[in-house]
């Protein structure tokens, strides 16, 4: 026996989907390997001492005088006719002296953009695209058909509602990047103060959004990336003569907040939705102690390794949604999409977004575009056990936090998610209800003071990718600030 930290099972699932492509490689194997190899490394206490590292008024404040004219995007590579929304993309400098800057994309609204709130989209990983993932495979404008060069339009787009900008942190994260390759060891307080800094001169380049409602998004472990910049901003804002962003509201989308409710939640999900038998559950529950410095046994290992073996094949993403025959090391035929979706759109947004003319036209870097940067992943060694304390001292401060959950997820599952929220324990004000989309329900909220859990039906990890419309109708709520009801 020994103490360490338990690796939660959200980052073993999180590898996968990527190793399916790995011609050769068994992805159950690369995973079990992954989760075996990172320990007490990352057993990083979340406490006040370690939350006041992210505050500092010494912020990079860079020229950015004419950047947003040159940012603007004027067609992207097989873009449809008739787009009728202003776009831009390119680089914010966030440290000169490393060359350090992250790359950002903003989709403004079609339809009075100048009165709309900013949102802030962050995906997770850590290490993985806010662009590519969370842009052209969830929320964001378009759509990258199966012949990997032409787009289409996305109609539940979210910035039918709000300006969108996607971040992609930290550097090595998609186009973004360092010229120091030190940098690319990372973690959760530096992805903090450089998603900060990148604000703060953002702001800068397009001054017109200042005085705006600011709202963050977070999915998956960006749920520790969007409650540590949300908690940056508030201390910062405190700052005289300092730059004040308006931050409003806090959405966590299927979100990794603390490893204890992840890997117990995990378990509890699998064994609810037949995926491991009642042994195997007993045995996990028996044998592992999922709590900070709980004691790791080998017969938890056992049980754990027999749970994954369990799953098998299973998209972890969505439980129940066919895996791509092109990158699945499998015989199966072409699937027929659930929801409109196509389980390939990973595989036409590589090709795609590795069209020179099209980082040309988005003014990135030439480089090879991946989904999730595996280095980043590997060498992410700043990561609290929780952040949960992080969210309570949000609440607090008056800020209304928003944790939304797509109940077919198997690698963030809705289990977490209510664990997260007992955890928080604050108290009911509006009991659990339906909630209804197209005379069907959408989900179930459940309403709390300054804080707000809600379910997506249908959906897995990557919401909007798989109810699209019940995800912007929920969205539509957050930024209301209204529960959802009927849409």
């Amino acid at each position: 026996m020994k103490i360490a930290f338990q690796l939660s099972l959200h980052f073993t699932l999180l590898v996968l989907a990527s190793c399916y492509a790995s011609d050769g490689h068994n992805p159950l194997k690369i995973a079990l390997n992954i989760q075996r190899s990172r320990r007490s490394e990352l057993n990083h206490v979340c406490n006040e001492d370690y939350l006041a590292e992210y505050s500092t008024s010494q912020v990079y404040m860079g020229p950015q005088k004419g950047l947003k004219d040159a940012d603007k995007i004027s067609s992207l590579p097989g873009q449809p006719a008739g787009t009728d929304f202003d776009q831009y993309s390119g680089y914010v400098t966030v440290d000169p002296n490393n060359g350090r800057a992250l790359f950002y994309y903003l989709a403004e609204s079609p339809v009075n953009s100048s009165t709309k709130p900013l949102v802030l989209w962050l995906s997770g990983g850590p290490g993985c695209s806010s662009f590519g993932t969370g842009a052209m495979m969830e929320l964001g404008p378009f759509r990258v058909n199966a012949d990997n060069t032409t787009l289409s339009r996305n109609i539940y787009a979210w910035n039918n509602v709000a300006n969108v900008i996607f971040l992609e942190s930290p550097a090595g994260v998609g186009f973004s990047y360092s010229n120091t390759s030190s940098d690319y060891v990372t973690g959760d307080a530096q992805t903090a103060r450089d998603s900060y800094t990148f604000l703060i001169n953002w702001l800068e380049r397009f001054p017109e959004y200042k005085t705006r409602d600011f709202h963050i998004v977070g999915e998956s472990y960006a749920g520790h990336f969007a409650v540590q910049l949300a908690q940056l901003i508030l201390q910062n804002n405190k700052i005289t003569n300092h730059t004040v962003i308006n931050l409003k509201k806090v959405a966590l989308g299927n979100a990794y907040l603390d490893s204890e409710t992840d890997n117990v939640g995990t378990y509890e999900f699998f064994w609810t939705h037949a995926i491991i038998s009642d042994e195997i559950h007993e045995g996990i529950v028996s044998n592992c102690n999922f709590s900070e410095g709980g004691i790791i046994t080998d017969a938890c290992n056992d049980y754990q390794n027999q749970a994954l073996a369990a799953m098998s094949n299973i998209f972890p993403f969505n439980i129940y949604y066919p895996l791509c025959p092109l990158i699945s090391n499998s015989t199966f035929l072409a699937v027929e999409p659930i929801s409109g979706f196509d389980p390939c759109t990973e595989v036409y947004i590589r090709a795609y977004l590795n069209i020179p003319a099209v980082q040309q036209a988005l003014h990135a870097r030439p480089v090879e575009y991946i989904a999730c940067n595996d280095f980043i992943y590997a060498n992410y060694t700043d990561m609290p056990f929780t952040v949960l304390p992080v969210v309570r001292d949000l609440m607090a401060n008056g800020i209304s936090v928003w944790i939304f959950s797509g109940d077919v997820d198997g690698s963030v599952p809705v289990t977490i998610s209510r664990y997260d929220v007992n955890k928080l324990a604050t108290s009911v004000k509006t009991p659990w209800y339906p909630w209804m989309y197209r005379g069907e329900v959408g989900g179930y909220v459940e309403g709390y003071e300054n804080l707000t859990f809600v379910t997506i039906r249908g959906a897995g990890h990557f919401v909007p990718s798989y109810q699209p419309g019940r995800a912007l109708a929920f969205f539509t709520s957050f930024l209301e600030g209204t529960l959802p009801t009927n849409h």
